[in-house]
């Protein structure tokens, strides 16, 4: 079985990024928003069967950055990433300031 977790953190104030809209978008090109939780934390994605395939999550960031830094260089972040039959479960956390950001496959 194959899921998907997503965490933000604001690596300028070391807090998670709450109601922040993230954007999964599957390999048939199927779309779904959301937002993170209390804890940063996006991990339920309501009416996806997760298949191998290439998939992307869009991170709208602007909003968050002006609101709580005063500017933002990325209106937003994509992430692409592949996921594969025996993958398991499958974690892209968003680390995000002002003018950087980072991503990496987590656990």
């Amino acid at each position: 079985m194959i899921s998907l977790s997503s965490h933000v953190l604001d690596t300028t104030s070391g807090k998670p990024v709450a109601d922040m809209p993230v954007t999964l978008t599957g390999p048939d090109g199927s779309q779904i928003t959301t937002v993170t939780n209390s804890d940063g934390r996006c991990k339920d994605w309501p009416d996806i069967t997760f298949s191998a395939g290439v998939y992307a999550i869009r991170f709208e960031c602007r909003d968050y950055l002006i609101a709580n830094h005063g500017q933002s260089f990325y209106p937003f972040v994509d992430i692409h990433f592949e996921m594969t039959e025996d993958g398991g479960h499958y974690h892209v956390p968003l680390l995000i300031s002002p003018f950087g950001f980072s991503s990496y496959r987590g656990s």
